[in-house]
């Protein structure tokens, strides 16, 4: 038995905390769904919040958010497939976009709909993931501006998502002047310069973020307060709106080293055996979650005595060294997570996912 609680009461706390310091700074932000995974009953509680904009990099999710409350806007955030076109039109209000041949297509399908298409314009600032090159976006933004059937609304980028390449208060101050650039030669407003994710919000607090800059999409800030310049917790927030429970289904004294002949386990890893360690015992426990579920190096007992050993498919081992707290068959273990363990967490379908 092993289920993942999202705590409303902190969850609602993060957001106050980045609510009041987008709009003490005259910044508007979307809240990134992603890592819910489409789960309709935390889906909800995001709503709830009271945010008017939600992000996401899968239509289904997206979806789900216009059945719960179709005046949500919504924004598609990684550069759509061309078969995902019409759901693309259907379920995203926005969508961000690198490629001339999408726009078109996207374009053609809003006027099928009926519909006005909003477009964000992705630039490439060094990260390497998505984006136009900056020496090419005046040409790209010039075939598109006056496609019938979109909108470009805004210009964004992304960065430390692929090769971990950190915002600058420099790179911020040259996105602005693409956008100065292109209200300037077009004579077009440009409403959004969406300036990036989570990993730019301690900038915003040291007032190292352009003024142009008026948008993000914020999603680990809210889940796990998350300073991601300093690897530490914004200052007021909760880095625990998630915990993992899980049940031990078997807790026996065992030799610390394995016995027999040592070979590559399923995973592929060769266990490395410490001479110091012969002849010792501790207690050890299986916990009823695997590699399925999450991979261990993403957990953290809160318990600091306890420690990970490893997992297979569906078994997680723990040591107890000696058991101080007397743990038994049937107690419920919990764990903090990083981003990512969370992710895999609410991807599983083994795991329950309840709101505390």
């Amino acid at each position: 038995m092993a289920y993942l609680k999202l705590y409303r009461n902190k969850l609602k706390h993060n957001y106050k905390m980045l609510n009041k310091m987008m709009q003490k700074n005259e910044k508007d932000f979307g809240i990134v769904t992603k890592l819910l995974c489409g789960n309709e009953t935390f889906i909800e509680e995001v709503i709830n919040l009271g945010t008017h904009q939600i992000c996401d990099s899968r239509l289904s999710n997206l979806k789900t958010v216009k059945q719960i409350n179709r005046k949500v806007e919504t924004v598609y955030i990684k550069p759509p497939a061309a078969k995902n076109v019409k759901s693309v039109v259907q379920y995203a209000d926005i969508s961000l976009n690198t490629s001339l041949e999408t726009i078109k297509l996207l374009a053609r399908e809003a006027r099928t709909q009926k519909k006005i298409h909003k477009v964000i314009i992705m630039v490439e600032m060094g990260d390497l993931r998505e984006g136009v090159l900056g020496h090419k976006l005046i040409d790209f933004y010039k075939k598109v501006f006056k496609i019938k059937g979109i909108k470009v609304i805004g210009l964004g980028t992304n960065l430390n998502c692929l090769h971990g390449v950190m915002p600058s208060g420099d790179k911020l101050i040259q996105l602005s002047l693409y956008k100065k650039i292109i209200e300037l030669q077009f004579k077009q407003k440009i409403k959004y310069l969406s300036g990036g994710t989570t990993v730019v919000i301690p900038l915003l607090q040291r007032k190292q973020v352009p003024k142009e800059i008026n948008h993000f999409r914020v999603g680990e800030a809210l889940y796990f307060g998350a300073d991601l310049f300093t690897g530490k917790t914004l200052k007021g927030m909760y880095s625990n709106v998630f915990e993992l429970c899980s049940q031990i289904i078997e807790i026996e004294e065992k030799p610390i080293v394995p016995f027999g002949e040592l070979a590559e386990n399923p995973s592929g890893e060769t266990f490395e055996v410490n001479e110091k360690d012969y002849g010792k015992k501790s207690y050890r426990a299986i916990i009823d979650i695997g590699l399925l579920d999450i991979n261990p190096d993403f957990l953290t007992p809160l318990d600091e005595d306890i420690k990970v050993i490893g997992a297979s498919s569906d078994m997680l081992i723990v040591d107890l060294k000696d058991n101080p707290k007397e743990y038994q068959v049937g107690t419920i273990l919990q764990f903090h997570m990083s981003y990512m363990g969370a992710l895999s967490l609410m991807n599983s379908r083994y795991i329950d996912k309840v709101v505390i």
